[in-house]
């Protein structure tokens, strides 16, 4: 057997292991394994701790794509990175409220009947069905009936990723003018904020607002969008694998409306936890923990601080300081500043808790604590391939939006060079 296809057989061997890892993670919660139209949410899929099933889609996913781009014509490969407008369909779906309509009829709702009750055309709506419908988000249990599946039901407009999915609906209108940016003088060689793709689409518009300039609604729409994204990253996670146990306090920097502190002062109601964030938010914030977490508030566990963390140090001497996807918002210098706020405010056993993604390069140089990243199987990229889709995919949106990007663990270490006031000279900094 000649070495691509002793390459070909090792990705097959690979698909079939982790398919069958994901299969044994499904039928540990005693539910079985979901079906293409399953038309409700598997336990799993409601689970706070995914990370062995996560583990095993990467490698599902970054084999199946590296055997595809083998095996297939590469016309048909790279024309078909473009050629996909599932964006455009799942954005009519969301806008209209299909789900919700769909929800109400689980069996199925005829065509006719469905187009009427979101006021669409009846045929275009049948095409943009049968586009979801070919992956799995929707199905046609008969000629013109529809009816929800567990992936539609993600786009029902109570559901918070769905709300995170619909708050990149203007994002096609950034990557269009991405390459203008690179070849435009004023922005091509930024690392400002203000020099996103983004600021730049809107300025041809005639518009000239910051993304963080929200009216009340958009910012509640905000703040339940990065609630769903803490599950489209299988965020959760860290209330299982960090030793919360040893920890008395906790600053939640940036916290939002607590999609991660809530959860947290369920689990450990031991720790005292201090939520920071804007002052408008934090005002939401308090809402937010009164409905969903009253108990934390009777019984003083919580504390809700405004700040700003360009201008002031969060509350001093506190165990952790935890940070999830706030520095990938910012460029380095902005992301220093933010980290030497923290580090004023830390004592002597203090640390930071970063929960961001870590880019993984195909070739990376060895370096301290580089071996403690996951490496793909060969003959799989060492990044896992397509298993990295959402990381990457994430910097990109992070370009887009501020000019800014995900980093690497080096990339990592070099803005966590922050002096530290106590004798001890290193900023203790944990990386998720």
């Amino acid at each position: 057997m000649e070495l691509n296809e002793v390459k070909v057989e090792a990705l097959l061997d690979i698909i079939n292991s982790s398919a069958r890892e994901a299969v044994a993670e499904y039928k540990k919660t005693g539910h079985g394994v979901p079906g293409i139209d399953s038309s409700t949410f598997h336990p799993l899929d409601l689970a706070t701790d995914t990370l062995a099933l996560r583990k095993a889609i990467r490698l599902l996913e970054g084999a199946c794509d590296q055997l595809h781009a083998i095996l297939a014509p590469p016309q048909h490969t790279v024309y078909n990175f473009v050629h996909n407008y599932n964006w455009a369909c799942t954005d009519v779906a969301m806008r209209s409220r299909i789900a919700d309509v769909l929800d109400k009829h689980p069996k199925g709702l005829g065509l006719d009947v469905l187009a009427d009750a979101v006021n669409l055309d009846k045929t275009k709506t049948a095409r943009v069905l049968r586009v979801l419908s070919l992956r799995g988000c929707f199905k046609e249990v008969e000629r013109d009936v529809f009816a929800n599946t567990r992936l539609s039901l993600i786009l029902k407009s109570t559901n918070n990723v769905g709300c995170s999915v619909g708050l990149q609906q203007p994002f096609p209108k950034y990557g269009v003018v991405l390459y203008d940016t690179m070849i435009d003088q004023e922005f091509a060689r930024s690392d400002k904020v203000d020099k996103s793709p983004r600021i730049f689409a809107l300025r041809k518009e005639g518009i000239n607002n910051g993304f963080w300039e929200m009216d009340d609604e958009t910012r509640d729409i905000f703040q339940r969008s990065m609630t769903g994204f803490v599950e489209v990253q299988g965020a959760y996670a860290v209330l299982h694998h960090y030793p919360w146990d040893n920890v008395s306090s906790v600053v939640d920097v940036g916290s939002g409306t607590g999609a991660i502190s809530t959860p947290l002062a369920k689990m450990f109601p031991h720790l005292r936890i201090t939520n920071q964030d804007l002052p408008e938010t934090i005002v939401q914030a308090r809402n937010a923990w009164e409905r969903n977490a009253p108990e934390a508030l009777l019984d003083g566990r919580v504390e809700f601080v405004p700040f700003n963390f360009f201008e002031e140090s969060p509350v001093a001497g506190k165990d952790v300081y935890y940070l999830r996807t706030i520095l990938h918002d910012w460029p380095d210098a902005e992301s220093t500043t933010i980290l030497r706020s923290i580090r004023k405010a830390m004592g002597p056993n203090s640390r930071v808790l970063i929960h961001d993604c870590v880019l993984v390069r195909t070739f990376e140089e060895p370096s301290v604590g580089s071996n403690k990243l996951s490496k793909a199987p060969e003959p799989m990229l060492p990044n896992f391939g397509a298993g990295s889709h959402s990381a990457y995919q994430l910097d990109l949106a992070m370009w887009f939006l501020f000019n800014t990007k995900e980093r690497t663990l080096d990339e990592f270490k070099i803005i966590g060079q922050v002096p530290s006031t106590h004798r001890d000279t290193l900023t203790k900094i944990n990386l998720l």
